[in-house]
């Protein structure tokens, strides 16, 4: 069950969260949250980059209260904090400031930000006017050693939760060169993209999880060990297992070009004829509907989809899923499937 908490959160995709931060930086300071591997960083990195200004990065794992505050020195009969220079370069020329892994700081370090996140300043040095102050980490519930924010911390940032868009990721790949079997893979299994952190240390499957397995695989073909065993190993090891048992099955079975499930709800036509890709299609459209998610369909196109199937297909997709199917406006379907059965 959803936590009630987390169903009432406003989420931006990472285009929408870099046009916020563009807009917004300069001003106020910004925390990205999400679950691990969506690109948060990468998605700053490239803000700045488009606005001209360099990013000068800290992670919050591995600093302490000082390399904030900086140290001390004695000028005449005073002390004087000198902040650490990635903080306060010498040149008063603005950059992005990105504090990554914020959440994961322990809380003298989470405390040593509150005038830099709010008034923009170290001690009695202001940043340069124009510089941007923007941080990223992930959520409790995603099990990543992150650590409670303190209520003074999130009255001083706007927080931005980041949620994966598939289509967005899929017109990045396309530009990156993700390797055209993955393409294809989340094109036809979108939910694939995007795992729920596992309760147990293993690979699970994130936008950044499938990039580096596309690098891997390209690298282990210019190596020339790109065979289907060197596949399953590098696909067990990078992604969700579940994910990457598909991954490879698709990718060793070389099937046609295949649709996302919803296509075939519009387009029934389109399920492949050969048994390996309509087995693949009609695996898909089961999980689909079993997720009991709210689907863009009407109980016409739900009637159409199971009517163009032969019965021993429609069988399949209805076994143990009638009462979900039924929900769906599929009454007339089933009710042509059990006359076939029963011949009454």
């Amino acid at each position: 069950m959803a936590d009630p908490a987390h169903t009432l959160t406003e989420t931006v995709t990472l285009s929408e969260a870099k046009a916020l931060i563009s807009a917004m930086a300069h001003e106020q300071s910004i925390l990205l949250l999400s679950a691990p591997g969506l690109g948060k960083s990468q998605v700053v990195q490239q803000a700045a980059a488009a606005a001209g200004l360099p990013c000068r990065s800290l992670l919050g794992t591995q600093i302490a209260p000082e390399d904030v505050s900086g140290v001390p020195r004695i000028v005449g009969e005073r002390s004087v904090f000198c902040p650490p220079r990635i903080l306060l370069p010498e040149k008063p020329e603005p950059f992005c400031l990105f504090l990554d892994e914020l959440p994961a700081c322990t809380p003298d370090v989470q405390k040593a930000f509150y005038s830099l996140l709010l008034e923009r300043r170290l001690g009695e040095h202001a940043l340069p006017t124009g510089t941007w102050v923007v941080s990223a980490g992930n959520r409790l519930q995603d099990r990543a050693l992150v650590r409670a924010l303190s209520s003074a911390l999130i009255n001083r940032v706007f927080i931005l939760h980041v949620r994966v868009d598939v289509k967005e990721w899929l017109i990045w790949a396309r530009a990156a060169d993700i390797i055209p079997d993955i393409i294809a893979f989340i094109t036809f299994m979108p939910e694939a993209l995007l795992r729920d952190v596992p309760l147990e240390p293993v690979p699970f499957s994130t936008p950044r999880a499938w990039a580096s397995l596309s690098d891997a695989w390209r690298l282990a073909e210019k190596a020339g060990i790109s065979g289907a065993e060197q596949r399953r190993a590098l696909a067990f090891g990078r992604v969700s297992a579940v994910d990457a048992a598909v991954f490879c099955a698709m990718a060793e079975a070389e099937l046609g070009i295949l649709h996302p499930p919803l296509t075939y709800f519009e387009h029934p036509e389109h399920i492949p004829s050969d048994d390996a890709s309509r087995w693949f299609v009609l695996s898909a459209i089961r999980s689909l509907v079993g997720r009991r998610d709210a689907l863009p369909v009407d109980a016409d196109m739900v009637n159409r989809l199971l009517m163009s199937l032969p019965a021993e297909h429609r069988f399949a997709l209805l076994v143990g899923m009638v009462e979900r199917w039924g929900e769906l406006g599929a009454a007339p379907a089933m009710f042509a499937a059990l006359k076939e059965a029963t011949g009454l």
